[in-house]
């Protein structure tokens, strides 16, 4: 058998993978991991909604041909391990209501919760503790990749970012629960981060935005699998220069990769991350946040709005602001701070309800859309204005500065608790619904809580859209 100490141990990649295979679940404060587990209820909320929805059920129809010995969630089926992870991935991110972070945008649950199934349904030995345990470990992996590669500068390139720096985020994960040395953690984040990719240009209409951060997931799956049966990966692969990670991705500039080891242990990410209050893109977030706000003021008549003035952060314009054509489909109003800020303005909401079908081509949608004016500014991503005229010519002005759900307005655990409750009513009977909480809020405290969990996805659930 290989060795197991990095190849570096003081580079970046070296101090991150002994930090790995050496933090165990006690050495993680209790406030981070009480924060863990309700992400993952969050993202358990967001799989089971996902998982019968149009593009979904194409999905599973596309790729479920032979059964296998993974679950697909909300289908009582089975696939193999890779599509099995894919497919759940994409019904976490189906609907625009899964977590996601301003300062270094990925959505975890998407990239993590399908690895940690598929490999829990693979190892009896797996406890709650260790899914808890590699849940976080993950997360911290991809945050701190993320950051090294500028956060939301990777947009502004084009890349689907969480699609890029995931996967060495679910290999991670991954590594935790197949018990990785130093030197299989360095193989399996080597081999996730050579299959790092993602365009943006798939929030336009398409189908395949909801999967992309499946494709990470994926690979992670693979490469942590390879990883454990000793396949070599990349050495190295954060702090090389030629066709290294960092450099490639940023075309070495505007990289960091001290990033990847600095305050580990002592500075933990996954608190920041934001637990969506709205079923659309988080950079929308900051506009729809004016826009209640002003819908809320004494005498708000929608039909007297004369002209809309919006203001988005210049790193984020082009992802939420691009030309919109009736019919629109779901992915693309989702994306875009138009159709968004409308649907607040006229209902007061941004949910499931404001993108079902019958909603989204709408007279009302569009006649605001057609008044709208966007244009860049620079500050943060999180920071938005939103500016009224009505037809007497007065001027009502809004300013967001910290969106609900971000670090510094978080969600609180009631209210996520709150959410799950609210997006699974409709698809789970009550007991199910009960029970999957009960034990996830309880995750580290139950040996079999990885089969038990397992048990309770597995079976058929609701459509989310009937």
């Amino acid at each position: 058998m290989a060795g197991a100490a990095p190849t570096d141990p003081d580079g970046p990649t070296g101090r991150l993978v002994t930090w790995l295979a050496e933090t165990s679940i006690d050495a993680i404060p209790a406030e981070v991991t009480t924060r863990a587990r309700h992400l993952i209820l969050d993202g358990i909320g967001c799989l089971l909604v996902g998982a019968r929805l149009p593009w979904s059920q194409i999905a599973v129809r596309s790729l479920t041909v032979e059964p296998g010995s993974s679950m697909v969630a909300g289908w009582d089926r089975t696939t193999d391990a890779s599509t099995a992870a894919l497919l759940n991935s994409s019904f976490i991110q189906g609907f625009e209501l899964d977590d996601v972070s301003y300062r270094i945008p990925w959505h975890a649950n998407a990239v993590l919760l399908p690895v940690l199934l598929v490999i829990a349904g693979r190892r009896q030995t797996v406890t709650g503790a260790d899914l808890l345990r590699a849940q976080v470990l993950g997360f911290e992996t991809a945050a701190r990749v993320g950051r090294a590669l500028g956060g939301p500068q990777l947009l502004t390139q084009g890349w689907h970012s969480g699609a890029v720096f995931g996967g060495p985020g679910a290999a991670a994960a991954g590594g935790v629960l197949y018990d990785l040395t130093p030197a299989r953690f360095e193989d399996a984040l080597g081999i996730a981060a050579t299959q790092s990719g993602g365009l943006m240009a798939a929030q336009y209409g398409s189908m395949v935005k909801r999967m992309q951060h499946g494709f990470a997931a994926r690979n992670g799956l693979l490469a942590a699998t390879l990883a454990a049966g000793e396949y070599i990966g990349i050495k190295r692969v954060f702090e090389r220069d030629y066709g290294g990670y960092l450099a490639t991705f940023t075309a070495q500039q505007d990289s960091d990769p001290s990033a990847i080891g600095e305050a580990l242990g002592e500075r933990w990410y996954l608190p920041e991350q934001t637990i969506k209050p709205y079923t659309a893109m988080v950079y929308t977030h900051p506009a729809i946040d004016a826009a209640l706000a002003l819908r809320a003021t004494d005498g708000f008549d929608p039909a007297a709005i004369k002209r809309i003035e919006i203001e988005v952060a210049d790193s984020v314009f082009d992802h939420a602001v691009f030309p919109l054509h009736r019919p629109v489909e779901s992915v693309a109003a989702q994306m875009s701070v138009c159709y968004t800020t409308a649907a607040a303005l006229l209902d007061g909401a941004v949910s499931v309800e404001q993108f079902r079908p019958n909603r989204l081509n709408q007279d009302d949608v569009w006649r605001l859309i057609d008044q709208m004016t966007v244009t860049r500014v620079s500050g943060p991503a999180s920071a938005g204005r939103v500016c009224l005229t009505t037809d007497d010519g007065q001027t009502h002005e809004q300013r967001t500065e910290k969106p609900l759900g971000s670090a510094e307005r978080p969600l609180s655990n009631t209210a996520i608790v709150d959410k799950y409750r609210g997006l699974t009513g409709r698809i789970l009977d009550r007991h199910r619904q009960q029970a999957i909480e009960d034990l996830v809020l309880h995750l580290d405290e139950r040996r079999d809580a990885p089969a038990a969990l397992l048990a309770l996805l597995a079976p058929t659930v609701g459509e989310a859209l009937d």
